[in-house]
């Protein structure tokens, strides 16, 4: 067996996932284009996993609900192992791993295509290193053997990349998300396992927009939290300023990070409830 061959048949069993980490002044060749022979083999078989800021998008471009998004378009998934829902975009079917915005032409969502796919082929990590009190993000590349988009003469570092792909706005918005996530998983067992409630809360603030609008905008809460009008005003006709507040509040819902005023008096409820509950 010549050189050639073994070559090509470790890469085929290699991960396409490169584990080193990258800078974002680390410098690449790729460009993608309906040229390359390879033009949309990614999303012939994928594994996208949504953010809020991408559910936002593209439930808006389709005209449709977050609710309706969510069931023509996505799987649930768990994040972690104490069951943390995300969410997927759907395959075509059971037997075809293929995307549903896919077109013989490309992208049919192209100008609001997801997170993950404006990043290929780099792949996003945020690590918070032990005793910083913040995260920090680093890169590293997929090489799959069907890309021939690493074989395109277009250098460019993974920042002027990021840029060129508008990734930088989709991060910025869900960083303080990802921060959420990253929080749950590094702290595990120090912040205990969140109730099923909590669960759903945090699915309703992440994924499903529109209805998490109407919760904010219930009776209930407005008698529970003590929030401007204006505040409920703009959260009402600015989706982007409900999406920040859902980061809010999922902060305080998880982690107890006060930041939303309770109703003096619906946390007198709250506690008699508690004691109630205790006694009995």
């Amino acid at each position: 067996m010549n050189d050639e061959i073994d070559d090509e048949i470790v890469e085929q069993y290699q991960s396409p996932v490169k584990p080193v980490e990258l800078s974002k002044d680390h410098k690449f060749s790729f460009r993608c284009h309906p040229e390359v022979a390879c033009f949309n083999a990614c999303c012939k078989n994928i594994d996208i996993q949504l953010t809020p800021y991408d559910i936002y998008q593209l439930k808006n471009h389709l005209g449709i609900s977050s609710a309706e998004f969510l069931a023509q378009y996505t799987v649930p998934f768990e994040m972690d192992s104490h069951g943390m829902p995300g969410v997927k975009l759907r395959h075509v079917s059971d037997e075809n791993p293929a995307c549903h915005f896919v077109r013989d032409e490309g992208c049919s969502v192209y100008t609001m295509r997801p997170t993950a796919c404006r990043y290929y082929p780099v792949g996003l990590l945020s690590i918070r290193k032990e005793g910083s009190p913040t995260d920090a993000d680093s890169f590293f590349m997929v090489k799959e053997a069907h890309c021939l988009g690493h074989n395109e003469a277009n250098e460019l570092s993974i920042e002027q990349y990021r840029i060129e792909q508008g990734v930088t706005e989709y991060d910025e918005i869900n960083r303080e998300w990802r921060q959420i996530v990253l929080k749950k998983r590094s702290a595990g067992p120090a912040i205990g396992k969140p109730s099923v409630r909590s669960y759903q809360l945090f699915f309703l603030a992440s994924y499903n927009l529109d209805s998490f609008g109407n919760f904010v905008q219930s009776e209930g809460f407005k008698d529970t939290y003590l929030l401007s009008d204006e505040t409920y005003t703009q959260m009402e006709t600015d989706q982007l300023v409900l999406l920040k507040f859902a980061f809010r509040f999922l902060k305080q819902v998880l982690f107890g990070e006060m930041t939303i005023p309770l109703n003096p008096e619906a946390e007198s409820k709250r506690s008699q409830r508690i004691q109630s509950t205790n006694v009995e």
